[in-house]
């Protein structure tokens, strides 16, 4: 125990789209997760929100990378190289007389291949992580929200991220039935740069897409508290002139309509094989909603008309798996779901 003054405890939400660290159950970093590179010396010249400012603007001797795609790491270098400037920018705001040995937990989609999950640990040891602990993601959410896990009732969590949506009934401290597919976020952002581009001729960048996502997403025509149109600015297709255009939250609706349905048959393929047990706690309880995606205008909505069963969105949707990764650190040695 003497030695608990050397080790630091960090909980991390490594993200799709912004990577979240809890330390002392406070969060010390939310940062996007990108990550500015020399392309000539392989130098990081930037990190989160300062490399995010840089994405889509840099010269040819610049490359921003986002190290993760579709929740798993798909680059082992850049991600290497975030993960240890993260931690370093968490112990700039501390002193150390020695370099602390840093336990760590982190969430996973739950639908990892082994090949993932060695990605994600091989990456958090070379940056310093000396006890690596990881976690199923819709199981970090649970926590988050502030179920009970490990009772036997059944919950049910949907975690839309930036990568995946992670799907799982949880039951007795283990997960019954799960489904992990790859839309999320950035799929939303890629259909409004799609949109755009055919319905009204004008190319927008990734930032421009996410920010119009955020100021209008929506997934219901039909809101009781309608947010302000947003007018867009972009090069016409044709003669790259400038354009601008006014965009309402009802086409944002309309044009990802068809990701926001695959998420819904996959809550169906969930639900279709839930325990009959499980599936009365679960239509009792309702399901829980969690992750930047669930912060869309009426997906609670058009859910619980869909499947008849109430949907709750988290209080704190966007920190919900991180919170949870922290909840599972403090009781590492009592939560046997946690993987070494």
């Amino acid at each position: 125990m003497a030695f608990n003054i050397f080790t630091q405890e960090l909980a991390m939400d490594l993200g799709t789209a912004n990577t979240v660290i809890f330390h002392n159950d406070e969060i010390v970093l939310d940062e996007p997760s990108i990550v500015a590179i020399d392309n000539n010396t392989g130098k990081c010249l930037a990190l989160g929100q300062q490399a995010k400012l840089m994405h889509e603007r840099v010269n040819p001797g610049i490359k921003t990378i986002r190290p993760l795609r579709d929740g798993v790491i798909a680059d082992f270098k850049a991600a290497e190289i975030m993960i240890k400037g993260f931690i370093k920018q968490v112990n700039s705001k501390k002193r150390h007389i020695f370099s602390p040995n840093i336990r760590i937990v982190i969430g996973i989609p739950s639908g990892s291949t082994e090949v993932e999950i060695r990605a994600v640990r091989d990456s958090t040891e070379h940056a310093g992580g000396k006890d690596v602990y990881l976690i199923f993601e819709p199981m970090a959410a649970a926590l988050g929200i502030g179920l009970n896990v490990e009772e036997p009732k059944g919950n049910m969590v949907v975690d839309i991220g930036g990568g995946t949506t992670e799907i799982a009934v949880i039951s007795l401290g283990g997960i019954v039935v799960q489904e992990s597919i790859r839309v999320g976020g950035d799929v939303f952002t890629s259909d409004i740069q799609q949109y755009l581009r055919q319905q009204h001729n004008i190319k927008v960048g990734e930032t421009t897409a996410e920010n119009i996502k955020i100021k209008v997403g929506a997934v219901i025509p039909d809101l009781d508290n309608e947010p302000e149109s947003m007018k867009v600015i972009g090069p016409n297709l044709m003669t790259a002139h400038p354009v601008e255009t006014t965009i309402s939250y009802k086409e944002i609706a309309h044009c990802i309509d068809k990701s926001i349905a695959k998420v819904e048959a996959a809550i169906a393929r969930v639900l279709e094989q839930t325990p009959s047990e499980l599936y009365t706690d679960i239509c009792e309880g309702g399901i829980f909603l969690s992750g930047g995606g669930a912060m869309l205008r009426g997906l609670d909505k058009r859910l619980c008309e869909k499947f008849h069963i109430d949907f709750h969105v988290a209080e704190d949707p966007l920190h919900a798996v991180a919170r949870g990764t922290c909840i599972a650190l403090k009781n590492a040695s009592r939560y046997s779901f946690l993987m070494r």
